[in-house]
C-alpha cells in the first residue's frame, strides 16, 4: 500500500485532516476507535518509552520498531512520525527515513532544531543555519519514495519565521509546519507566505499555540492538524485519579459498571488489532476470561 499517497489524498481534501498523538500500542488501540490517523509524537514516545522529557533522548531504532508494531496492528491508519532533527547527521536522517518508510510510515516530520533540542512548545530552542537544514531536507527528499515529508521550522523571531516558512515552501517537501505559532494572526501570515503549499498546525495542551477547532482551522487554510498529547495527558489524569481512589478505598477495586473497562472490554479492544488482518469470517477471538473467583 502507498501510505504516503493515501495521506496526501486526505490532506488535499477541503476539511482539515486531524492526526491524533499516541504514545504506545494501547493508546493507539483506543484512538483507532475514533480517528483514522495517528501522529507518532516524540513527546509521547519519550515519555512512555524512556520516562524522559522530549529533549533528544529518543534513539532512532526504538522509533522504527514502534512504527513497525503500529503498522502491524493498524494496516489502514495514517502514521505521521516525528523524527526530530533526523537524529543529527544528514546520512542518519536518510537512513531513518528509509527504515520508517519500509516499516509502513505514511510520513515524517523533520525539524530545523540543533542539539540540545527541545519540545516545539518549550523555551530555549536553537535552530540550524537555514542552508544547513535545507541541505539535510533535500537529501531526505531525494531518499524517500512515497513517504510524505513535513518540513518544520522552530524559529521564534518573527522575520525569521516568515523567511524560513517561505524557504521551506519552495522545496519539494509536501507540507510546512511552523511549530509554536502563538496566534490566529500568525497562522494567517504563515498561510500567506507559503502560497499553495499544504500547512500543518500542531496543538498541545498547555502549549504556546491557541486552542482552535477543526472548523476554525479549515477556515484559516490549515490542511492538517496534529494533536500531540491528548492520549498521554488523559491517561495521566485517569491513572492518577484511579490510584488515588484505590488508596482511599483501602485497596478494594471498584465495580465495573455499564460502559466501564474491565478485563473483558480490554481484551475485546485488543482483539481488533488481530481482526483487522482477517476477513470477517476468519477473525481470531481470544478465549473468554475466567469469571471472578474461578
Amino acid at each position: 500500500m502507498e501510505y504516503g499517497r493515501a495521506l496526501r489524498a486526505d490532506i488535499s481534501a477541503e476539511r482539515t485532516t486531524p492526526l491524533i498523538g499516541i504514545y504506545d500500542m494501547y493508546s493507539a488501540s483506543i484512538a483507532a476507535q475514533h480517528y483514522e490517523g495517528f501522529f507518532v509524537s516524540g513527546f509521547g514516545f519519550a515519555a512512555s518509552h524512556y520516562g524522559l522529557p522530549d529533549i533528544g533522548y529518543i534513539a532512532w531504532p526504538d522509533m522504527v520498531a514502534f512504527v513497525q508494531r503500529l503498522r502491524m496492528a493498524f494496516p489502514g491508519h495514517h502514521l505521521l512520525v516525528d523524527i526530530d532533527d533526523g537524529y543529527v547527521d544528514p546520512e542518519v536522517a536518510c537512513h531513518v527515513v528509509q527504515q520508517v518508510e519500509r516499516a509502513g510510515a505514511s510520513g515524517v516530520i523533520l525539524e530545523d532544531q540543533k542539539r540540545p533540542r527541545r519540545c516545539g512548545h518549550a523555551d530555549g530552542k536553537q535552530i540550524l543555519p537555514l542552508e544547513e537544514y535545507l541541505d539535510k531536507l533535500q537529501l531526505v527528499l531525494e531518499t524517500r519514495e512515497d513517504l510524505l515529508v513535513v518540513a518544520r521550522t522552530d524559529a521564534t523571531e518573527e522575520s525569521e519565521i516568515l523567511r524560513r516558512a517561505a524557504a521551506l515552501a519552495a522545496t519539494d517537501a509536501d507540507v510546512v509546519l511552523v511549530d509554536g505559532v502563538r496566534s490566529l494572526e500568525w497562522i494567517r501570515r504563515v498561510r500567506d507566505v507559503i502560497g499553495d503549499k499544504p500547512l500543518l498546525f500542531n496543538q498541545i495542551a498547555g502549549g504556546k499555540s491557541p486552542r482552535i477547532s477543526l472548523t476554525e482551522l479549515t477556515d484559516l487554510g490549515v490542511d492538517v492538524a496534529i494533536y500531540s498529547t491528548p492520549c498521554l495527558f488523559a491517561a495521566h489524569t485517569a491513572i492518577d485519579t484511579a490510584l488515588a481512589e484505590l488508596k482511599f478505598a483501602d485497596g478494594r477495586l471498584p465495580e465495573v459498571g455499564d460502559g466501564g473497562v474491565g478485563v473483558r472490554a480490554s481484551t475485546e479492544l485488543l482483539e481488533r488489532n488481530i481482526s483487522r488482518h482477517h476477513p470477517p469470517t476468519a477473525r481470531v477471538s481470544a478465549p473468554a476470561p475466567a469469571s471472578a473467583g474461578s
